[in-house]
């Protein structure tokens, strides 16, 4: 479903005739097979999550391949990475991200919008998600009128809407208590197992790396593979 080829990645320092590169991912390799769960930890800094971003579109590498669904979309514009993101996969954020403007029914539905879906199938599709994620009660309250567990099962919502076939998590519990942690990782777990949905998740959280089937750790930038004395790649039973 994923597969990164020697991928490495640098940013650029400095004003434009005086700019350094400093070196942030080297030659990732990575692949995350369909309705598979892999969690990828480390420290902050450490890389994950401008992995996550380049599986995601938002970044283009300094050098390799990336294919998805089995697409090449390494050189993808941002337009064709839009429209491919729609399809191909949900995204979810430490913060939310949610327009502070919208309910939460507006900002779940506003993929279905984009899409051109007419108004009574938005509504259908909209509502029955909300209530199988357990907030269809707060579908007219803006983010500012719910809690962090709240906001992040609209995020979630959101997302999903489209029926991706996978979904990307950036530092999903970062924002939430240990309650709602507990049931967002449920929750994803839930998702997992009655859509088949695989799911990449970037974290420092020991408790949502155990989720994953495989955890993989990221470490200045390179992941440690299994024949490593440091290990890397610990599957779960």
């Amino acid at each position: 479903m994923i597969q990164l080829q020697q991928i490495q990645h640098a940013f650029k320092l400095g004003r434009k005739g005086n700019e350094r590169h400093v070196p942030v991912l080297q030659d990732i390799n990575l692949t995350v097979n369909k309705g598979e769960i892999v969690t990828l930890i480390g420290r902050s800094g450490s890389g994950k999550s401008t992995l996550l971003h380049i599986v995601g579109g938002f970044l283009r590498p300094t050098s390799g391949k990336v294919h998805i669904a089995d697409q090449d979309v390494t050189a993808y514009s941002e337009t064709q990475w839009a429209d491919f993101r729609r399809i191909h996969m949900g995204v979810v954020f430490q913060n939310f991200q949610l327009i502070p403007s919208m309910t939460a029914y507006e900002n779940t539905e506003l993929p279905l919008v984009l899409q051109g879906v007419a108004p009574n199938e938005r509504r259908r599709q909209t509502l029955q998600l909300l209530d199988q994620l357990g907030i269809a009660s707060y579908a007219d309250h803006y983010p500012s009128e719910l809690s962090g567990g709240q906001q992040q099962r609209v995020g979630i919502a959101r997302s999903l809407i489209l029926n991706p076939p996978i979904l990307l998590a950036d530092e999903p519990t970062g924002s939430l208590d240990s309650e709602n942690e507990a049931q967002f990782l449920e929750l994803l777990q839930s998702l997992n197992r009655e859509r088949s949905i695989t799911l990449l998740i970037i974290t420092h959280d020991d408790k949502v790396a155990s989720i994953g089937n495989r955890t993989l750790r990221i470490e200045d930038g390179q992941l440690i593979h299994p024949s490593d004395p440091h290990r890397l790649e610990v599957p779960k039973q």
